[in-house]
């Protein structure tokens, strides 16, 4: 049950009858005060208790999931989606055929959507949770052509003895570049320009 109906002497003690039997604490659930407590007569007679009703918030993971298949389904894609949380984080992967239209150039599509999932997923909730979405294991390659090529270019730059520019990156596809260059030594690397333009430069030390 997403809800239950409690009484209670006062609005806060219904409230707390109803987490009790739910074993979910306040933070977990919407409050809808359905009547507030009256006193009777002399205080005694004729009195009415608080009636509340109180909801289980849907967390940020089955938010993320019920969008994503809600996007699946409308986009006619038969997929299977795992949820998996790791304390601040939640990540996805979705598997299927054919789903290139959802990773896009460079993975565009992907970023996006996985931006309007957190945006989504998040909203009014006291503790943001980071979403991570994958598709078909798209990110994993991605991050290795990314390291190759940082290889490549690092080489190119040393060799040449001139600053190579790189293409704009989103920030996540940026890390992956300094990381993976940040033990050489002779080269190094900074980012410049304003995002959605921002890239990366690879130096050679003089």
């Amino acid at each position: 049950m997403n809800y239950i109906e409690k009484t209670g002497r006062t609005v806060d003690e219904a409230v707390e009858s109803a987490l009790k039997e739910m074993n979910l604490t306040r933070d977990q659930v919407e409050v809808e005060v359905l009547e507030e407590p009256t006193k009777g007569l002399f205080g005694i007679l004729g009195g009415k208790p608080a009636r509340v009703r109180v909801m289980k918030k849907d967390s940020p993971s089955e938010r993320a999931r019920e969008l994503l298949e809600k996007v699946m389904q409308t986009m006619n894609l038969n997929v299977d989606i795992e949820v998996n949380e790791k304390n601040e984080k939640i990540l996805i992967n979705i598997n299927g055929p054919d789903l290139g239209i959802l990773i896009g150039r460079r993975g565009e599509t992907l970023d996006a959507l996985q931006y309007l999932v957190n945006l989504s997923s998040n909203k009014n909730m006291e503790k943001r949770k980071r979403i991570l979405i994958d598709i078909e294991g798209y990110r994993k390659r991605r991050e290795e052509t990314l390291k190759k090529l940082a290889y490549k270019l690092a080489d190119k730059a040393r060799q040449r003895g001139r600053n190579v520019v790189l293409e704009p990156m989103n920030s996540m596809e940026r890390r992956i570049i300094h990381t993976a260059l940040q033990d050489r030594e002779d080269i190094y690397t900074f980012s410049e320009g304003e995002e959605p333009y921002r890239k990366i430069i690879i130096a050679p030390k003089k």
